[in-house]
This record gives C-alpha cells, sequence and structure tokens, in this order.
C-alpha cells in the first residue's frame, strides 16, 4: 500500500530578530538577537512530516543560485526528507523577515524568490506517494496544477490554504482535505462563525486549527474536537506548519481523524517550546512521551467556542 507523502511548496531562509513585541504600524522596535533558521511553509510542513510525524518525506521546493540554498537544502535533508529540488538559475532562494515577540507572537515578511517560479511540470513522478501536501506560497496556477494531476491519479489531495486567498472551486474540488485556521476561513467562505464556515465548504474534510485551544474539524458529516495542549510557548513560528505535516503524515500511515488530530496538535504545542520553525520541530518519539500525558478535559470549552452543540 502507498504510504508517501509528497510536499510540494515553499522553502525559505528565515532571519529573525527577537523584540519586546511586534512593532505597529510605522513603529520602530529595537530587538535584540538575531538568528537564521530554515523555514517556508512547505519545508516546515515536510520536516513535520518526516521528523514528527515519522511518515517518508519528499519534497518538491525550488532553489536559488546564492548561499541561502545551502542551509534550507541542509535542514530538509537532516530530517530525513527526500529532495526533488528545481535549481533557478539567477534567482534568489526565498527569504522571510520574522519578528519574534517575548509572548511568542510573531510577524512575518516574505520574498518568494525562487519560490514563484515554480510551474506544473515541476511535478516529479508519484510512484509510492499517497498523500500530496499544498499550500499557497508557491503560484495559485501551479497549485491549481498540481492537486488536479494528483486527483486524477487517486491521490488524496491536503491544501494549507495559507496566506488565505480566495480559492477557485477547480482546487477545493480536486482536495480532499482543507486545513485552515480561524482567519483563512473567513476570507475563504465569507463566515465568521466557525461551524458555518464548515458547513460552507464543499470538501470532504475540513480541519480549523485554533491556536493554543486546539481544533475542530468537519469529515464527511462528522464534527470533531481536540483540544489544545498546554506548553509554555517561547515561539509560535511554524507550529502551524508542523500540524499540517504531522497531519497528514498520520493519516498517511492509516490513522483515523480523531486519533491524527490529537497527534498533529500535539507536535504543534512541543513546536512552540523551541526557537525556529524547523529547528522547533519536535521528535517523533517526544510527540508520543506528551500523547502519554492525558491533559484536563477542555473539550467542552472548546465546544462552547466553536459553536458545536
Amino acid at each position: 500500500m502507498k504510504r508517501g507523502v509528497l510536499v510540494a511548496g515553499s522553502a525559505n531562509l528565515d532571519f529573525v530578530v527577537r523584540a519586546a513585541h511586534v512593532p505597529a504600524p510605522g513603529e520602530t522596535v529595537l530587538g535584540r538577537g538575531f538568528a537564521t533558521f530554515p523555514g517556508g511553509k512547505g519545508a516546515n510542513q515536510a520536516v513535520a512530516c518526516a521528523r514528527a510525524g515519522g511518515a517518508p518525506t519528499r519534497m518538491l521546493l525550488a532553489l536559488g543560485d546564492d548561499a541561502h540554498a545551502a542551509p534550507i537544502e541542509a535542514s530538509l535533508r537532516a530530517a530525513g526528507v527526500g529532495l526533488d529540488a528545481v535549481r533557478m538559475r539567477g534567482e534568489s532562494s526565498g527569504v522571510a523577515f520574522v519578528c519574534l515577540a517575548d509572548d511568542g507572537e510573531n510577524a512575518i515578511t516574505v520574498a518568494p524568490g525562487a519560490n514563484a517560479a515554480l510551474r506544473p511540470d515541476h511535478l516529479p513522478p508519484l510512484a509510492g506517494v499517497s498523500h500530496l501536501l499544498l499550500q499557497l506560497e508557491t503560484p495559485l496556477p501551479t497549485v491549481k496544477a498540481w492537486a488536479r494531476v494528483a486527483c486524477r491519479a487517486g491521490i488524496h489531495v491536503a491544501l494549507n490554504a495559507a496566506p488565505a486567498q480566495a480559492l477557485p472551486r477547480s482546487l477545493l474540488d480536486d482536495c480532499q482535505l482543507l486545513i485552515v485556521n480561524e482567519g483563512e476561513l473567513a476570507a475563504i467562505t465569507g463566515e465568521h462563525d466557525i461551524t458555518a464556515g464548515l458547513d460552507a465548504l464543499d470538501v470532504a474534510a475540513v480541519v480549523v486549527t485554533l491556536g493554543a485551544r486546539g481544533c475542530c474539524a468537519r469529515v464527511g458529516s462528522q464534527y470533531l474536537l481536540q483540544p489544545g495542549f498546554a506548553v509554555d510557548a517561547i515561539d509560535t513560528t511554524g507550529a502551524g506548519d508542523t500540524f499540517c505535516g504531522v497531519l497528514v503524515a498520520g493519516l498517511s500511515l492509516g490513522l483515523a481523524y480523531p486519533a491524527a488530530l490529537r497527534r498533529a496538535s500535539a507536535a504543534s504545542a512541543l513546536a512552540c517550546t523551541r526557537l525556529g520553525a524547523q529547528a522547533g520541530v519536535p521528535g517523533y518519539e517526544q510527540v508520543q512521551r506528551l500523547l502519554a500525558v492525558r491533559p484536563a478535559d477542555a473539550t467542552e470549552a472548546l465546544a462552547a467556542y466553536v459553536g458545536f452543540a
């Protein structure tokens, strides 16, 4: 049975400055400490899928012909991700500029570079792939084409619709799983009520991440709740990507949605306890240890927040 995951998407080098708070528009904040970390939504999700999710993982990515490409590639290989790397002559590798506040929140600006040059014909052969995981940091026409090819090949297509933008009906038709946060759900559906937003999407499974609260989902006609795991967060960068990668990894390995959501929630919580989008991704055994701890049941509070009866 095919169990492999192909992540197709963005890979960046993150330039991170720590500060007391994220600057407001027009505000200058004096930061302290600077470091670079491999990032990009696609690469973050691939690392999470392989390292924390334990699934055989490949990644289609684009790299420029600059010095930033080397640490991006090294991080993916160290996590056990197989690479289908497209080298873009004359292009810079993608970069992101991150301001990380003391409370763990962040503000991010991305310069796509080579990510913006990915084309439909860059999709590698899909032999051995059970799930294709996509995001929206690469050109939308390319994402649509990849989803169509995979769907027609009988591969489960999962889309993390971030950054938020309007999605064509044709793309949603080719997806079996849509992963969004509250803002992205509202941007796509026009609904600010979570339950109404879930019901407005004609996709087999929709998962909404809710930060520290956890997540909720509609899988077919079934509604699911997964409270978050309490941790001392120092950096939320990449937590959502960790959730996406581990969720799809679990599904590819045969987990049912309730178990896959719980594992993804545990991994994303742990990702908040270390600096760096990829450096913060926990190992598989670390996730298993957290899963063995039974936290206080917050399902009732989460149901009230989401609006589930």
